[in-house]
């Protein structure tokens, strides 16, 4: 199974930016322990973040018949983009979403997510892990059909 990764804006200040709400650990350590749930779940990962709506959506389009996976913390574009969920409904992939905090405790504007309607599970509040569990579950769920 090959599953592809996108983290939307600032998630590569991990560790700097708001490190009460998001954590201190770094983007390079975000990065390291994808790798090492990968390779505990016997999958081919490939890690993709841009600060830039368009360049997201072109990484989306291009995963179709590439990846059998996407995990995607849309970050700030989960609460904006429509362009983001067309490109995850044109191609048709099972999509984790994944938020870092829990959207729905915060910020009024923060806890609706354009997003989650082209997802098959979002996943919200679990930190950096949050991650690692939407791996599993689309390996869970959607490995052995391959």
């Amino acid at each position: 199974m090959k599953i592809l990764v996108i983290n939307g804006p600032n998630i590569n200040m991990l560790g700097v930016r708001e490190p009460e709400i998001y954590g201190k650990q770094s983007y390079s350590y975000l990065i390291e322990m994808i790798g090492v749930k990968a390779s505990l779940l016997g999958v081919d990962v490939c890690e993709y973040q841009s600060n830039h709506e368009g360049d997201i959506v072109d990484k989306i389009q291009s995963s179709y018949g590439v990846f059998d996976g996407i995990v995607i913390n849309p970050a700030a574009y989960t609460h904006t983009s429509v362009a983001i969920p067309d490109a995850l409904k044109a191609v048709g992939i099972p999509t984790v979403e994944v938020h870092i905090s829990d959207i729905n405790s915060r910020e009024e504007f923060r806890r609706h997510s354009f997003t989650s309607c082209a997802c098959v599970k979002t996943i919200a509040g679990y930190g950096l892990d949050g991650y690692c569990m939407a791996m599993e579950y689309l390996v869970n769920e959607y490995g052995k059909k391959l």
